[in-house]
């Protein structure tokens, strides 16, 4: 069996092309990041949701239930930031 190196496949500079150009992309555009983060947190969040309701939600709603606590604490963070530091947005 002949194994192939990545090297003849793709050329170094262009996977160097690449992860800049998603560098450079994230840097750009924060949202999905932010988003990604959130769904993440939300990992950890839904199944505390479903434990404390003693399964009377199933899964789906406690994961509903979750998202909506985080994004409820995120909306209160920002605004908290709005109301007592305006001159930065």
């Amino acid at each position: 069996m002949k194994f192939v190196h990545i090297q003849h496949i793709i050329p170094i500079f262009q996977v160097s092309e690449v992860i800049a150009e998603i560098w450079y992309q994230w840097r750009r555009q924060k949202l999905p990041l932010y988003l990604f983060l959130a769904m993440c947190f939300n990992l950890v969040v839904a199944p505390v949701v479903y434990a404390a309701t003693s399964e009377q939600l199933s899964k789906s709603q406690a994961w509903g239930v979750g998202l909506l606590g985080v994004v409820t604490v995120g909306l209160s963070i920002y605004l908290f930031f709005v109301m007592f530091v305006p001159e930065k947005f």
